[in-house]
Protein backbone atom coordinates (compact mmCIF):
# COMPACT_ATOMS: atom_id res chain seq x y z
CA UNK A 1 0.00 0.00 0.00
CA UNK A 2 1.35 3.40 -0.96
CA UNK A 3 0.66 6.14 1.55
CA UNK A 4 -0.21 9.58 0.35
CA UNK A 5 -0.08 12.90 2.18
CA UNK A 6 -1.88 15.85 0.67
CA UNK A 7 -1.13 18.34 3.43
CA UNK A 8 1.41 21.13 3.42
CA UNK A 9 4.98 20.83 4.63
CA UNK A 10 3.97 22.51 7.87
CA UNK A 11 1.07 20.09 8.42
CA UNK A 12 3.37 17.14 7.78
CA UNK A 13 5.92 18.47 10.22
CA UNK A 14 3.26 19.05 12.88
CA UNK A 15 1.97 15.49 12.48
CA UNK A 16 5.52 14.17 12.64
CA UNK A 17 6.05 16.05 15.91
CA UNK A 18 2.87 14.47 17.33
CA UNK A 19 4.03 11.01 16.24
CA UNK A 20 7.41 11.49 17.93
CA UNK A 21 5.78 12.78 21.12
CA UNK A 22 3.43 9.80 21.22
CA UNK A 23 6.29 7.35 20.70
CA UNK A 24 8.30 9.05 23.44
CA UNK A 25 5.47 8.47 25.92
CA UNK A 26 6.33 4.78 25.73
CA UNK A 27 2.94 3.36 26.69
CA UNK A 28 2.09 1.81 23.31
CA UNK A 29 1.95 -1.81 22.31
CA UNK A 30 4.61 -3.11 19.96
CA UNK A 31 2.13 -3.07 17.07
CA UNK A 32 1.06 0.51 17.80
CA UNK A 33 4.67 1.62 18.14
CA UNK A 34 5.61 0.02 14.84
CA UNK A 35 2.65 1.58 13.02
CA UNK A 36 3.48 5.03 14.41
CA UNK A 37 7.16 4.58 13.60
CA UNK A 38 6.28 3.70 10.01
CA UNK A 39 4.04 6.77 9.79
CA UNK A 40 6.83 8.90 11.20
CA UNK A 41 9.30 7.60 8.59
CA UNK A 42 6.76 8.33 5.85
CA UNK A 43 6.20 11.88 7.13
CA UNK A 44 9.94 12.53 7.50
CA UNK A 45 10.49 11.45 3.90
CA UNK A 46 7.57 13.58 2.73
CA UNK A 47 8.92 16.66 4.51
CA UNK A 48 12.45 15.97 3.28
CA UNK A 49 11.21 15.76 -0.31
CA UNK A 50 9.34 19.08 0.06
CA UNK A 51 12.52 20.72 1.38
CA UNK A 52 14.56 19.32 -1.50
CA UNK A 53 11.98 20.68 -3.96
CA UNK A 54 12.19 24.12 -2.34
CA UNK A 55 15.98 24.01 -2.45
CA UNK A 56 15.87 23.26 -6.17
CA UNK A 57 13.55 26.20 -6.79
CA UNK A 58 15.82 28.51 -4.80
CA UNK A 59 18.83 27.38 -6.80
CA UNK A 60 17.03 28.26 -10.03
CA UNK A 61 16.20 31.72 -8.69
CA UNK A 62 19.76 32.35 -7.47
CA UNK A 63 21.60 31.42 -10.68
CA UNK A 64 23.30 34.30 -12.45
CA UNK A 65 23.36 34.99 -16.20
CA UNK A 66 26.16 32.41 -16.65
CA UNK A 67 24.17 29.73 -14.83
CA UNK A 68 26.42 29.85 -11.77
CA UNK A 69 24.95 29.94 -8.29
CA UNK A 70 25.39 33.31 -6.67
CA UNK A 71 25.78 34.02 -2.99
CA UNK A 72 23.09 36.28 -1.63
CA UNK A 73 23.60 37.87 1.76
CA UNK A 74 20.52 37.84 3.97
CA UNK A 75 19.75 40.62 6.39
CA UNK A 76 19.19 39.85 10.07
CA UNK A 77 15.52 39.08 9.42
CA UNK A 78 16.33 36.47 6.75
CA UNK A 79 15.34 38.62 3.78
CA UNK A 80 17.37 39.15 0.63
Amino acid sequence: MTEEFKGSFEEGLEELERVVARLEEGDLSLEESLALFERGIFLARHCGARLKDAEGKLEKVLRDANGDLTVVELDTEGEV
